[in-house]
């Protein structure tokens, strides 16, 4: 037979005080396990979002980063050349030839100085990037010393201000727009011409080719014949798939210590969920006597202790959940691992890292609450009552 529900929550609810302590630290732990990952999500949603999935990216062959690639011109000729790349209006190839350097800006309110990524784009080179929208003032003029900044940058950096200078590559450029980038890592660029940015860096090669498909099928038949193409040496990927392995060392070193924190810190919520289960058994020596007297068996003994542990597992997870969704408000800015330029995201909080937590939050409690119940379930009858 076994025990009704409402004895488990009524029990919990009769030591408020340790029940409020246990679940405390399992939703500090909550709170942290969650904190991580929606912090990973972030990360790569906004690479991600970065890309479109009709584009691809052209770098040098191994090169891993556009900052590091070098696309000479007659390369980039053959690859808008190919009849996968789409036409756009007026018979023009839907392709952006792109310069990618770094440069040092202090920021607004501490004034140390941080890498910023500049990026030359030609024309095209808004068009392939759909998700791009001026928020503030215009888009910088073809063939001009103006540039157009990311929000993030227009909020974090000095001198990003509509109508101020920033001088980089020898020459004085002036800000003439904001743009939102949709949350992708654009937010955290400076842009310009293309030509001019490659002529004010004296560079002899563009950093990047980014190109729109006709037909996205298409992209199997593309990549192997450009990249085996002993005249080029460069790799071809789907724009998407570019950005998202840009995410993937800092997305490893999270995931890495979030689980190690994650780990450390369930150990001491087991412990106290133990300790306070524990407490429990000792106080209600002779109630579980009782039980068993009434005739319930040693499982239903045992049920009813695994569920007060659930229920502690589950309140701590309802408040450390709660807290972390409020995570989403803040919008932080680190170093990009592969570029090593400023890059600002959001914590994200999606479907999958809400059960993941209920299933940390719970197999928490079921641990912590393990022995206890087994010790509660093994009192002899005589034993129990005797204490009483």
């Amino acid at each position: 037979m076994p025990i009704p529900v409402a004895y488990s929550v009524r029990n919990l609810w009769a030591r408020k005080f340790a029940t409020a302590l246990t679940a405390g630290g399992m939703a500090l732990v909550v709170f942290v396990f969650t904190a991580v990952m929606m912090l990973d999500a972030g990360l790569k949603k906004t690479l991600v979002a970065t890309g479109h999935p009709n584009n691809i990216l052209v770098t040098r062959r191994s090169s891993g980063t556009e900052i590091q690639s070098g696309v000479a011109r007659a390369q980039a000729a053959i690859i808008e050349s190919q009849p996968e790349i789409a036409i756009g209006p007026g018979g023009v190839r839907m392709a952006s030839k792109e310069v990618v350097v770094l440069i040092t800006q202090p920021k607004r309110n501490t004034g140390v100085p941080t890498n910023v990524t500049v990026r030359g784009v030609g024309s095209q080179g808004l068009t392939l990037r759909p998700q791009i929208r001026v928020i503030s003032g215009r888009m910088f003029r073809p063939d001009s010393a103006e540039i157009a900044v990311g929000r993030s940058i227009a909020e974090r950096f000095n001198g990003t201000g509509i109508g101020e200078r920033l001088r980089f590559g020898g020459r004085d450029w002036t800000v003439v727009g904001v743009f939102d980038a949709g949350g992708s890592a654009f937010d955290s660029e400076v842009w310009g011409d293309g030509e001019q940015m490659i002529q004010a860096f004296r560079r002899t090669a563009f950093s990047s080719v980014a190109a729109r498909l006709a037909d996205p099928s298409r992209f199997d038949a593309l990549k192997p014949r450009l990249e085996s193409d002993p005249r080029l040496t460069l790799d071809v990927k789907r724009e998407q798939t570019f950005y998202e392995e840009q995410s993937q060392a800092m997305s490893n070193f999270i995931s890495y210590l979030g689980l190690t924190l994650s780990v450390i810190f369930s150990v001491g919520a087991m412990i106290g969920a133990m300790i306070t289960m524990y407490a429990a058994v000792a106080t209600r020596t002779s109630e579980i006597g009782v039980l068993r007297a009434l005739g319930f068996r040693r499982g239903s003994i045992l049920v009813a202790f695994l569920v007060e542990a659930l229920f502690l597992g589950l309140v701590g997870w309802v408040v450390g959940l709660a807290l972390a969704s409020a995570m989403q408000l803040v919008q932080i800015s680190t170093m990009n691992w592969q570029s090593f330029s400023e890059l600002a995201f959001r914590f994200t909080l999606t479907p999958e890292i809400v059960w993941k937590s209920l299933v940390f939050a719970l197999v928490m409690g079921l641990v912590g609450g393990f022995l206890p119940a087994v010790r509660a379930a093994r009192l002899k009858i005589v034993d129990a009552l005797r204490a009483a």
